[in-house]
């Protein structure tokens, strides 16, 4: 019985709550509505697909890599990448290019998603500019776990 009472407060409380917002934001609604300026606004509600919230232009999103004139990527294999990597979602596997000016190439370069904590690091340690995360892509849903794996293929897209 006194469970049931608990769990009855917890749904009025939280019916008050829902209520105060509701009132509030149309109050401001209202005010807007007639052409008083307020210093708050009410909540403001993105219809997402139709309409897009613009990015922050310091917001790190997908991963990508930058390529050479050549069409090669423009990654040197130096693995500082991998090194600072913090949560150790990157792989890198060097090898052999024919290009003398070229050392090395990387044969596999992939990043787990499932595990990046996009923090950027990878991207600050890279000596030759070769991966950023300017794509302004926030959608990574996928509906398994391996399309979260991003090979080299897709990195350069």
């Amino acid at each position: 019985m006194i469970k049931a009472l608990g769990y009855f407060s917890e749904l009025i409380r939280g019916s008050i709550i829902t209520t105060r917002h509701f009132v509030v934001n149309m109050y401001f609604h209202t005010l807007k509505l007639f052409g008083i300026k307020t210093q708050r606004k009410g909540a403001v509600t993105t219809q997402y697909p139709e309409e897009r919230v613009e990015i922050a232009h310091r917001h790190r999103s997908l991963h990508r890599l930058m390529k050479r004139e050549d069409g090669k990527p423009r990654c040197v294999v130096c693995m500082l990448c991998a090194t600072v990597c913090p949560s150790e979602c990157i792989y890198v596997e060097a090898a052999e290019d024919p290009d003398p000016e070229v050392q090395k190439y990387p044969s596999i370069f992939t990043i787990d998603f499932t595990r990046c904590c996009f923090c950027g690091f990878c991207v600050e340690a890279c000596p030759e500019d070769a991966i950023r995360m300017d794509t302004n892509e926030v959608e990574i849903a996928e509906y398994s776990r391996e399309d979260l794996i991003y090979d080299l293929d897709k990195l350069t897209r």
